[in-house]
């Protein structure tokens, strides 16, 4: 199954964005590009792509242990910005430091768990993708109605195994499918 380590924002974090989203999307241009659904906005810790079933109960064990040594920790919302012309994303402010380290710790316990995964190139950058654009666009438009985006705090409280399942094929528009496959409480 096709898995990674996610934090999942809040409704009410969601719901704010969604609303400065909804005004994005109304932009022109907006129409040609792939945004993605509310009910899958989420902060990628650890992308671990295939993982074979008989890896789960490690992989359980180790994310785990990964959210026992990181405590609860506060974050917003906020500002955004783009990956060349291709991605438009809201960032994150707040205890961002403590979210690098549950990503690393993530990581760290997948590997040791047996799952194979391509190192990283780039320090960890979160980020929570909100549209795609496949032949390249300006989205300096998009990231200029972020940039005073600021939504509440909100407490990232525990790490999620999300298994992704994909769009159905030839179908228009269609988006992946998240499903929470465990949680765990951070600092217990």
């Amino acid at each position: 199954m096709r898995l990674f380590a996610a934090v999942l924002p809040p409704d009410p974090a969601v719901a704010e964005l969604a609303a400065r989203v909804g005004a994005l999307r109304r932009l022109p241009g907006a129409d040609g590009m792939r945004w993605t659904e509310r009910a899958g906005w989420h902060f990628t810790l650890a992308f671990f792509g295939q993982v074979d079933e008989s890896l789960l109960p490690a992989l359980h064990e180790r994310l785990a242990r990964a959210a026992h040594r990181h405590p609860p920790h506060e974050v917003r919302l906020a500002g955004g910005g783009r990956f060349a012309d291709k991605v438009v994303w809201a960032g994150v402010e707040g205890d961002r430091a403590t979210l690098g380290h549950l990503a690393d710790s993530a990581e760290a316990g997948a590997r040791r768990a047996g799952v194979a995964m391509e190192p990283h190139r780039r320090p960890y950058h979160p980020h929570l993708t909100l549209a795609r654009c496949r032949g390249g666009a300006d989205l300096r438009p998009y990231v200029d109605g972020l940039a005073d985006f600021e939504g509440s705090a909100w407490t990232v409280a525990e790490l999620s195994l999300v298994r992704s399942h994909p769009p159905a094929p030839g179908v228009p528009g269609a988006q992946p499918r998240y499903e929470v496959v465990a949680a765990w409480p951070l600092g217990h």
